[in-house]
């Protein structure tokens, strides 16, 4: 069995909440030649990557309740068969409108383990170690998008885009047996509370009566919806701006995802000594000053798309740095409703992306300023509310 305080354990969460970034990563470098295929337009193809956000949100209402009540092992097989049967679904997709549905109920299914990885750390781990637990996932996790851009990008020259969605079909099953074999139980005290519709938005409404919950899961959204501006917009901007072909934008992309794992390298090493809120601080400094630096570069005409991917560097590490943290922050205060409060932040998370993605969609054409704007103005926003709320985060 996976013991707490292993790499074992740690990867294996790690490569759960890496299905989320597996499912559009991946798929980045071919989403022009799949708006050719299914004779969609670019708003059109990137409602793919919005839809599964939207998923992802709607699927995390139910998955931290639930597994509050009846344990988080069975609920997260149930997740991982669900993206397994949608990822088939999205291979044998004819139409947008078809692929859109099928990643929307891909999205379901993925939500599931990306809850309950945050939700297991909480039930194993306190304090800055469940910070610095985060991190080390999400480290780990950061080669994933890494690796998936230049690993789709490969299969999609060789046998298409198609093909790219079997390989998250074999990924999940082998997720799905390690789980099922070797992941223990790991919820202490299970919910005495009925399982309704009703308890599950009630228990969401104890958990935004606290302040600094508020706080830590604004500061999450900001970061992941400047990030995911960058993955629905980049392959546009750096492919169709830029002239980058498939394989030269996967390799770009992976100056973004160094970035991140630097920044979770760092917050490891500086955790202990800063404590979670001083390793925020840091973040969000990294996320104003890249996204303000990228705006800087291509609204002076700056040529080259290093004027795109250098600040995008920047700013992902203060995500690496933001992120875990604020995660591990803003479920501290709910042992006992450790999923609840996993699947709240992730419903705020990806519904702001997902709506951030779609209104960058409408302006994205043959300028690349709109990335820029859309990325400057998450930073910033996170830098001012952190600045703004360090009474609330101290009480």
């Amino acid at each position: 069995m996976l013991k707490p305080d292993t790499l074992a354990l740690t990867v294996t969460l790690a490569l759960l909440t890496a299905l989320g970034p597996l499912s559009t990563d991946m798929y980045l470098p071919s989403l022009p030649t799949i708006a050719g295929t299914l004779g969609a337009s670019t708003a059109g193809v990137q409602l793919t990557l919005s839809s599964f956000l939207l998923g992802f949100a709607v699927g995390q209402f139910f998955y931290g309740p639930v597994a509050d009540k009846i344990g988080r092992k069975p609920v997260l097989l149930f997740g991982l068969g669900l993206y397994v049967l949608a990822s088939f679904l999205c291979a044998s997709a004819q139409t947008i409108e078809t692929l859109t549905l099928a990643r929307f109920a891909q999205a379901l299914g993925a939500s599931g383990p990306i809850v309950l990885a945050r939700a297991i750390v909480r039930d194993l781990y306190e304090g800055p170690r469940a910070g610095r637990e985060l991190s080390r996932m999400a480290m780990i996790m950061g080669v994933v998008p890494a690796v998936a851009p230049v690993l789709g990008g490969l299969i999609a020259v060789f046998v298409g885009w198609r093909g790219i969605f079997f390989v998250m079909v074999t990924a999940s099953l082998i997720l799905a047996a390690v789980v099922a074999l070797r992941l223990p139980e790991t919820i202490r005290l299970k919910s005495p509370a009925p399982l309704s519709f009703g308890s599950i938005l009630r228990g969401f409404a104890v958990l935004l009566r606290h302040r600094g919950y508020r706080v830590y899961v604004m500061l999450s959204m900001l970061g992941y919806g400047g990030l995911f501006a960058f993955i629905s917009g980049s392959s546009f901007v750096l492919q169709g701006v830029y002239g980058l072909n498939e394989l030269t934008f996967a390799f770009s992309f992976a100056f973004m995802v160094l970035g991140f794992i630097s920044g979770t390298t760092l917050a490891q090493r500086v955790v202990g000594r800063r404590g979670l809120d001083g390793t925020i601080q840091l973040g969000v400094v990294f996320l104003a000053a890249g996204g303000l630096l990228m705006l800087a570069c291509v609204g002076l005409g700056v040529p080259s798309s290093l004027a795109v991917t250098l600040p995008m560097t920047v700013y992902a590490v203060g995500v690496g740095l933001t992120m875990p943290q604020s995660m591990a922050s803003a479920m501290m205060p709910f042992p006992d409703r450790a999923g609840a409060a996993s699947s709240l932040l992730g419903i705020c998370q990806m519904t702001f992306a997902a709506l951030l993605g779609i209104g960058l969609g409408q302006f994205l054409g043959d300028s690349a300023l709109p990335l820029p704007i859309t990325i400057s103005g998450t930073g910033v926003l996170a830098l001012v509310i952190f600045t703004m709320t360090g009474k609330v985060r101290q009480g």
